[in-house]
């Protein structure tokens, strides 16, 4: 996921969590792009339209999970938009009915909600419709789907990340926000050129 703002501090984790920061233990896990990954994301699709019905204003697969050849954490990042993601009232409920944990609440920054779910692992980033973190994270994707020296890039950099040792998982994902504020501006011209195939 792309990050578009400052590195968390353990305290700032830790307040934004519902059922406790997800730690890490050690390194952090990189598998290998699996071709049943697109399945993954839309078995997860059918399951938050069933749960949510028109609530579900649209969902997308998202992150490395989403880039054919790129190495990922083996969990499905999925990001979906309803009318308000602060109302949680309105679709909270029912996400966790269908078998999907809520995790992260982040009302400072974009009001992100995110839920976990498994078999398969998946992370569900909600976000209110409009908002524009999730243009940022598909214009991210679609850029490594297009350009392989990125993607190559981005991959390099995970690894050597990875294979630290981490408190918590965000903390590895903060690590990558140079990389990633560092293709985003050539994912950013891209895009202003009318996202020309090359």
């Amino acid at each position: 996921m792309t990050q578009s703002r400052e590195p968390q501090s353990s305290t700032e984790i830790e307040a934004a969590t519902v059922a406790g920061a997800e730690r890490s233990r050690g390194a952090i896990e990189l598998s290998p792009y699996d071709p049943a990954w697109p399945d993954h994301y839309r078995a997860v699709a059918d399951r938050a339209r069933a749960a949510l019905g028109p609530r579900l204003m649209a969902i997308r697969h998202a992150g490395s999970t989403s880039v054919p050849g790129l190495s990922a954490k083996p969990i499905i990042d999925v990001v979906a938009t309803v009318a308000d993601s602060a109302d949680e009232p309105g679709y909270a409920a029912d996400l966790i009915a269908a078998g999907f944990q809520h995790v992260i609440r982040e009302p400072e920054w974009f009001e992100h909600r995110m839920f976990k779910g498994a078999a398969p692992t998946v992370n569900l980033h909600v976000f209110s419709a409009g908002c524009p973190e999730v243009d940022r994270m598909l214009l991210f994707r679609d850029w490594l789907r297009a350009n392989s020296a990125d993607r190559t890039l981005y991959q390099s950099v995970k690894e050597q990340l990875a294979a630290r040792d981490w408190a918590f998982v965000q903390n590895y994902a903060d690590a990558k926000s140079d990389v990633v504020a560092e293709i985003m501006k050539r994912a950013e011209a891209w895009a202003a050129a009318g996202r020309p195939v090359s």
